[in-house]
């Protein structure tokens, strides 16, 4: 049987590799370094760049049903919040136990592999900064595009079968209210820049994922549980929460755009981009020039 010839992701890898440095030892020697090494920011890099080729290369309909998916399941991030708030005693506690709640929608999203807006601004951004051309920007643009009109019309449509579903007893009911009132609380300026750090730590959870292997579930855990703790605004978990006013009749559509969606769509954007996405490019950006 012939050899495979390695492909061009698989001769980049290997370029970065650690053990791609080691002149003089065997190849066994090589593997036993390899097992032992952590990947570097360049390996990293490139798995994740790969992932955001393929991801931009999915057709409408594909990119549609995952995220349409993402914003029904992120659901139960409220479900499961307003359960536990609902059913702890009022201490001082109880908010600390009830946010981890909020970590199960991402659960479900980022481990069933679903297109989730806030991972999208680093995964295909990293294609966009290696190629920096204009073909890239537009398909980068599409994939925001639909994802993120997805997800919306999923959270819209889980909230609204949680409001009008006649599921939960009514302190379980009010407990959603509480968590939307929260969502919808900041000022415009607060709201970015709550949206600045959820959407850095979402895009930092997506840049650990390759290395992560059977810690994922940890991880998604312990970076969302810093979100709903630090009262950092998801703009589609967030979307959740506001929402349900929204069917509820306690604010309006355009208070939803204003007071949540908009402030909370561009902190995201920026956390994601500029403080994930470009930075790691740019500490990688040497290293991957001259594969």
């Amino acid at each position: 049987m012939d050899t495979p010839t390695p492909t061009s992701g698989d001769e980049n890898r290997n370029a970065l590799s650690p053990a791609s440095k080691m002149e003089g030892f065997s190849e066994k020697e090589r593997d036993a370094v390899e097992k032992q090494s952590r990947p570097s920011a360049a390996l990293i890099h490139e798995t994740i760049r790969a992932e955001g080729e393929s991801e931009l290369e999915r057709t409408a309909t594909a990119l549609l049903l995952s995220g349409f998916a993402a914003g029904l399941s992120m659901g139960f991030s409220l479900i499961t919040e307003g359960l536990l708030l609902a059913h702890l005693p009022k201490e001082p506690w109880r908010e600390l136990v009830a946010n981890f709640g909020y970590t199960i929608g991402f659960l479900v999203v980022v481990l069933g592999r679903q297109q989730l807006f806030t991972e999208n601004t680093l995964t295909p951004i990293l294609p966009l900064l290696y190629h920096r051309d204009g073909h890239t920007l537009r398909r980068v643009l599409r994939l925001w595009g639909l994802v993120l009109a997805a997800n919306t019309v999923g959270t819209f449509v889980m909230t609204a079968v949680i409001a009008h579903g006649s599921l939960f007893d009514p302190p379980v009911e009010a407990a959603f209210a509480e968590i939307g009132r929260k969502a919808v609380s900041a000022s415009f300026g607060t709201a970015v820049l709550k949206g600045v750090f959820a959407g850095w730590l979402i895009a930092l959870m997506a840049w650990l994922m390759p290395t992560a292997e059977g810690s994922r579930p940890l991880i998604i855990i312990l970076i969302t549980y810093v979100v709903a703790l630090g009262g950092f605004t998801h703009v589609v978990a967030g979307s959740i929460d506001a929402f349900y006013l929204v069917h509820t009749g306690e604010i309006g559509y355009g208070a939803y755009l204003a007071r949540f969606f908009v402030p909370t769509l561009i902190g995201n954007v920026l956390g994601g981009v500029t403080l994930v996405a470009a930075l790691n490019f740019g500490q990688v950006k040497p290293e991957i020039e001259h594969i």
